[in-house]
This record gives structure tokens, sequence and C-alpha cells, in this order.
């Protein structure tokens, strides 16, 4: 099995797995529970939570979640409830995760304003464009790091600088396909999301950390846990799996991004000579993701081709809707033909040459049968 879907989801490391499973063996209290085997637990999570704030270099909340998708609803539909007295306005791109639109489409049923900022020729967002549309209703700027089909990595410390002018106005950043495979300064961002199934770890967990300021109305209540932004009984072996996965993430992030870079090169230099092939990729790309279009094919008979090969990859976001077309490469592309034929081939530094060359080897037979 040759698997290039590492966007999507990312096998647990072993040694994630292992402390999941002996913090779940030694550790069997409810961490809400005042006698010691409660203590012990809750003291897991307390060490794991510490774990996690100085590897991110940051002393706000830590929110726990099931994952991004939760930790992104929390953030917009938390934070838009909590402050709607001072206003009702929201802006964001076309380039986000379905797990954005979802709880920005719920809130503008709600009454809420949502804006959308343009993207330059290059996908990048211009900050004239943000301060053209922050009016004083703004609350909330919503943008994420990394796109999650295309790889376009946004300058979103430069932009959380840029709306330190802004007091009344929050910045909430998606860093899902960001942490772990590049640096994210968090000083001038005010909520963030990720998730430990994009970086080794184990699915079901993710968090949300957020400026210690900044108050969010609950979307689960009743019950004690590690906040009192979400209820629930918490999970010391998810936890502490969790801090495992990310210190292990960010052991090698430089030496990591330079393998994968080679990778990515090695291949668009590859793909480049078939005729029908067009690279929806560019220097603000991270290179763990490359995204290409095979025109006149559909996404899924591509990625069905090469599934016959055990080779895996996607048509788009494993969140987005059934639609084959990309949403994200239209907006990057403003090509409906691309958008519709494209697929994301996502690397890491677990991908061996060996891997990429068994894939152009069946790239090839692929691309003559269909093309």
């Amino acid at each position: 099995m040759i698997y290039l879907d590492y966007s999507a989801t990312t096998k647990p490391r072993k040694e994630v797995l292992d402390t999941f499973v002996k913090v779940s063996s030694d550790f069997i209290g409810n961490p809400n529970s005042l006698h010691k085997l409660g203590v012990d637990a809750n003291a897991i999570i307390e060490s794991s939570t510490n774990q996690i704030k100085t590897l991110l270099h940051t002393e706000e909340d830590i929110i726990y979640t099931s994952g991004s998708s939760e930790s992104n609803n929390l953030a917009i539909i938390g934070l838009a409830l909590k402050y709607q007295n001072r206003g009702k306005h929201i802006i964001t791109t076309r380039l986000e995760h379905s797990s954005i639109y979802g709880p920005l489409s719920f809130l503008m049923k709600q009454g809420f304003r949502v804006d959308f900022v343009e993207t330059d020729e290059n996908g990048m967002i211009n900050l004239e464009q943000i301060k053209e549309r922050i009016t004083e209703e703004t609350i909330l700027v919503s943008i994420s790091a990394v796109n999650s089909e295309i790889g376009l990595r946004q300058r979103v410390e430069e932009i959380g600088l840029f709306l330190k002018d802004y007091p009344k106005c929050f910045f909430h950043v998606d860093a899902t396909q960001c942490i772990g495979k590049d640096n994210l300064s968090l000083e001038n961002i005010d909520l963030m999301s990720f998730s430990a199934h994009k970086f080794y770890g184990i699915k079901g967990i993710g968090a949300l950390v957020k400026k210690r300021k900044i108050e969010l109305e609950p979307l689960i209540h009743g019950g004690k846990s590690t906040t009192k932004y979400r209820s629930g009984t918490p999970a010391p072996a998810l936890i502490a799996s969790f801090a495992k996965a990310l210190r292990l993430a960010l052991e090698n992030v430089k030496e990591n991004y330079q393998y994968v870079e080679q990778l990515n090169k090695e291949l668009q230099e590859f793909v480049s000579t078939y005729p029908k092939v067009v690279i929806n990729h560019n220097a603000y790309c991270l290179p763990h993701m490359l995204n290409l279009s095979i025109l006149g094919v559909k996404p899924e008979t591509s990625q069905h081709a090469l599934e016959e090969f055990d080779i895996y990859v996607s048509t788009q976001s494993a969140c987005a809707s059934g639609n084959s077309s990309s949403p994200s490469v239209l907006a990057f592309t403003n090509d409906p033909d691309r958008a519709s034929s494209s697929i994301r081939i996502s690397l890491s530094p677990f991908t061996t040459k060996e891997e990429i060359e068994a894939f152009k080897k069946a790239f090839t037979i692929c691309y003559k049968n269909l093309a």
C-alpha cells in the first residue's frame, strides 16, 4: 500500500498508541472525582496540558474537543453568540474548510452577516481587502493558516498583527493543516483550532487555544470538565496521547519540511511532462500537498484508477460535500475545468522515495488509460 492522503488523516505513531494504552490502563479514575484515582487522572491531564502549552509557546486556555470541526464550531458560534451585542458581522475567505462554512451558515440564519475577502493572483489575502470590509459591527475574522486542498499558507501572523488595530474584532485561525508541518506563532492569534489525527495522533481529540480574556458560549452544556466552555468527562488517555503526538511532530519540523519539499519538487517535475496535467500549486503552498488537475478526467475516476495499484490519494478535503468540483481550486484558479478534475496528493516525512517511484509508474499507466 502507498498512502498519499496524509492531509485527510495520519496513522498514529506507535509511541502515541503506547501512551494511550498505558494511561488507559494505569489511570482509570474519572478526572472529576475527588478520590485519589480521580486526582491522579486529573494530574495526567494537567501535565499534558502544560506540555502542550510549552510546545506551542503559549500560556492561554486549552479547550479539548473531539477535533478541529468541533473546535471551529466552538470558536465561531461560541464567540458570535457571546459578543453579538457588539455586532453581527464576520469576515472570512473562499478558501476555508467546510467546518468553517457550516457554523457561518448557521449564524447567517440567526441574522449574522458574512463577508468574503478576495485573494490575489497567488491566492494570498490582501490586508487592504480586510480593511475595506471591517466595520464597527465586525466581531470576528476567521482565516485558515493552510488551505486543506491546495496547501496555500496564508500570512496569518501578519494578519493578526494588522487586526491588533481593531480591538473589538477577534481573530480565529484554523491551523489544522499547519501544526506539525510549519512553524506558527500564536502571539497575534485570538483563537486557534487543531486536531491530533493530522500529525500522527489518535482520532477523536483536538483543541481550541483561546486567549484568556475571550469568553465563549459553550456548545455542550452540563457537567464539569477541564474548562467551563465544553462539558463532558475529560479523557486522560486521549489528552496524554495528544501531547505525545504534538511533541513528536514538532521535533524535526525544519528537516521534515525540507525532505517533503524535495519529494514535492520531484513529483511536480514528473507530472508536468503530461500535457493534460495542470498543477494547482505555487510558492506560497506548503510542500505537503500537491494538487493537480488531469483535464477532462473526473477526480473520482483518477482516484479509483490509482487505487487499483493500491495507491491512495484524495479528490478534495475528506470532510467536503459530495460535490466532486473543488471550491478551493475554483477560488484559486478561477477555472471550472481545473476545479472539476483535481486530485490532492499528500506527502509526509514518512513517504519514501520508493513509494514516489511506484506512484510515477502507476500514474503513467493511469494517464494513458484515462486522458
